[in-house]
């Protein structure tokens, strides 16, 4: 077993490696914009859920969807092409030695079954039985909002949790279910890596329902830097604990139940497994601080003259206010986010109609640096061109100097 999983992973690093053309097993050379992540004191039972926990969806990706048919035919270069990850601290020693060695058989088949095995997909959690079959599998928080910093290899290395997972093609992964008809196959292909549509359909614990059609997928966010904001979503629908509970019962197809009448969503499923974790499950996602940007990934004199453009000139800090560089939570009621029409901040306004607001949130600008692209449907490539849209949108007249200096600022956020 243990040269299956050698095999296994060596023929992953062999895809990676074709793929960045720069990494090798012997000399691994980590991400330099991905530090390790900081996490505050305690919160190991929310760890434990937010990385491990499927709240029972395997109603959903096994007995419905039929991923654990899909998954054993998915080699190793499928599954790195879709974005999924490896956690390096999953994998024996003897593996890791038999790796940097190059001494194993690379043309193994059963690679991504035994790297289930070894729970060492970030966020993916398969059942594998003693003749090696694959019999359930589920989802974790991990998928979408954990990476890992390519300490190893490309695509392999030590888990960063908070991190969106911009490679991830979650439409894809589920195209390959048995279950569903070509037409929503290909719907789901469209959205690509990094994307999801959470207003598109619900899972009520026996069928797939739709919402919203056509699709109108969404950049995957990262969740570090959560601690103050207190309306976490797009269209800020209510606090952390509520998306959660949206998500981990409606759209993760946890066994739970969730209800909102603004949304015309009701879903209840005795045992709750969802609701009763999440205290420690928020507990978790508030002690993921943002990731501090590398001194050398930014220019200094530029930022502070772009700190200055942000503040007067760019009027940036008129919504962007405060320690958490967000207005979501200056309305006179601090219960009730304080939200922008799409028109005031030129947005498309068709993910907002389908929301149970209607209206977007004032981005709280945390790490910029680490998750391209920007705007919630990821029309924004890069910081230039966020700062384009509102220098077009409000007039700014800025020069090209001067937008530039604000790119170096937000950078250094």
């Amino acid at each position: 077993m243990r040269l299956i999983a050698a095999a296994s992973i060596v023929f992953i690093l062999t895809i990676a490696f074709a793929v960045s053309g720069s990494v090798s097993a012997t000399s691994p050379q980590p991400d330099p914009v991905k530090p390790e992540p900081v996490r505050a004191a305690g919160s190991d039972d929310g760890q434990a859920i937010f990385r491990f926990d499927t709240f029972g969806d395997e109603q959903l990706w096994t007995d419905v969807l039929r991923m654990h048919e899909a998954i054993p035919t998915v080699d190793p270069a499928t599954a790195l092409s879709v974005g999924l990850k490896v956690d390096v601290d999953a994998l024996p020693s003897s593996v890791i030695e038999a790796l940097r060695r190059g001494d194993v058989d690379l043309t193994d088949p059963r690679v991504t079954i035994e790297l289930l095995r070894l729970n060492a997909v970030v966020g993916v959690k398969g059942t594998v039985n003693e003749t090696g079959q694959l019999t359930s599998v589920g989802i974790t928080c991990a998928l979408c909002h954990s990476s890992v910093d390519n300490s190893f290899a490309s695509g392999i290395g030590k888990r960063l949790d908070g991190w969106a997972n911009r490679d991830l093609n979650v439409g894809a992964i589920v195209a390959l279910s048995p279950a569903l008809d070509d037409s929503t196959k290909a719907e789901f292909n469209t959205w690509g890596p990094g994307m999801y549509d959470p207003r598109h359909h619900a899972f009520d614990g026996t069928n797939i329902i739709p919402l919203n059609s056509p699709s109108l997928p969404i950049v995957i966010p990262s969740i570090f830097g959560l601690k103050g904001v207190g309306f976490e979503t797009f269209t800020g629908d209510g606090p952390i604990s509520y998306w959660n509970s949206y998500v981990g019962v409606g759209q993760m197809g946890g066994h739970g139940s969730f209800s909102d009448p603004r949304i015309g969503l009701s879903i209840t499923q005795e045992p709750d497994l969802v609701t009763p974790k999440l205290a420690a499950l928020l507990d978790y996602q508030l002690s993921l601080r943002t990731p501090k940007p590398p001194t050398d990934s930014f220019n200094r004199e530029a930022a502070d003259r772009g700190k200055d453009l942000f503040r007067a000139q760019a009027r940036c800090s008129t919504c962007h206010q405060g320690s958490n560089l967000t207005d979501v939570s200056s309305g006179p009621d601090r219960r009730v986010p304080f939200l922008h029409d799409p028109a005031e901040v030129g947005m498309d306004p068709g993910y907002a109609a389908r929301s149970a607001t209607g209206r977007y949130r004032t981005t709280p600008l945390r790490g910029l640096l680490q998750h391209p692209p920007y705007f919630h449907d990821g029309s924004a490539p890069d910081l230039l061109a966020v700062v384009n849209h509102y220098d077009s949108l409000f007039g700014l007249q800025l020069t090209a100097a001067q937008k530039s200096d604000l790119v170096e600022y937000l950078r250094s956020l």
